[in-house]
């Protein structure tokens, strides 16, 4: 069984969209996305530096445009579940059919700006803890004030809150952690800091009109399956402010048999998580055109269809 999965910001990095536009039809796509949601897609996608895509309002559309395109370029796919990281999960809404891709880029542009806009309140930021038990750190991090904004399994923990209480985190690490890594994000994601948004992705969710999920939809929220569009709607606008716990998520690919994964470009995180903690099961990150072949070969393995 297979899982198509879309990682979150964080994972963007200068020109990785570069070598996408070679392939037919994905500059023209990427060109009126841009034209759509008035940001140019292309030029932050090829020519921006690493400052300019760290912007919220940046790298969410750009993350969900790269894993459209480079989901439409494996070709019809049935995978037997999706989900995403973060904002990774707008992608996945959109490979199930709770709406298309340009109202994909059309809610992400709106949640990017509303989180930003969000994160200028108080100087916030996130950090990833490498080791360590759960049960131990996330008492740790409560009492220094901060959020277990990402609770990622295989001993992944991202810590969220204000600049000073990161500080104190690096001075004092919970028992366990061997590192303390700055994430190059621009703001306390998935805490109290970003409610002033939740109000906003609401708003914007009621003037839609979704589908259900064509495929099986994994909530980052809390790993639980969700069969109604509406409910999708309702956990993405409330996502932003609720911790992503992917490891629940990962629980459920295991309940659900998985035996291969697939993370869409810019990948690599996802899958160096499910790689400690999926023991047994393929994984491939799509990063560049060059993986394509190998992709397609999995999901001719793997890519048996199971019904929501």
């Amino acid at each position: 069984m297979l899982v198509l999965v879309a990682p979150g910001q964080g994972a963007q990095a200068p020109g990785f969209l570069t070598p996408w536009l070679d392939l037919p039809g994905v500059e023209a796509r990427l060109r009126a996305w841009s034209e759509a949601i008035g940001l140019d897609l292309v030029h932050h996608g090829t020519l921006a530096d690493a400052d300019e895509i760290r912007d919220t309002a940046v790298a969410q559309p750009l993350l969900v445009a790269a894993g459209l395109v480079s989901a439409a370029a494996l070709g019809d796919t049935s995978p037997g579940a999706v989900a995403g990281h973060s904002v990774g999960e707008i992608t996945a809404a959109a490979w199930a059919g709770v709406f298309d891709d340009a109202t994909a880029l059309a809610l992400v542009r709106k949640r990017g700006v509303a989180m930003a806009e969000a994160a200028a309140r108080t100087e916030t930021g996130m950090s990833a803890l490498l080791g360590g038990d759960p049960e131990v750190t996330v008492p740790h991090l409560e009492r220094l004030g901060l959020t277990p904004a990402n609770v990622n399994g295989a001993g992944q923990i991202v810590a969220a809150g204000t600049l000073e209480q990161l500080a104190a985190l690096a001075e004092e690490k919970p028992e366990g952690v061997r590192r303390v890594v700055p994430l190059k994000v621009a703001g306390a994601f998935h805490t109290v800091h970003m409610a002033p948004a939740v109000e906003t992705l609401a708003r914007a969710a009621k003037e839609l009109t979704p589908g259900d999920p064509r495929f099986t939809y994994v909530s980052n929220k809390d790993g639980r399956t969700v069969a109604t569009g509406a409910e999708v709607l309702e956990r993405l606008a409330g996502q932003v402010a609720n911790p992503v716990r992917w490891d629940l998520c990962m629980d459920t690919f295991k309940e659900l048999g998985v035996t291969a994964l697939i993370e869409v470009c810019p990948g690599g995180t996802l899958t160096g998580i499910a790689k400690r903690a999926l023991p047994g099961v393929a994984t491939l990150a799509l990063k560049t055109p060059d993986d394509l072949d190998a992709a397609r070969a999995l999901i001719a393995e793997h890519g048996a269809r199971q019904e929501p």
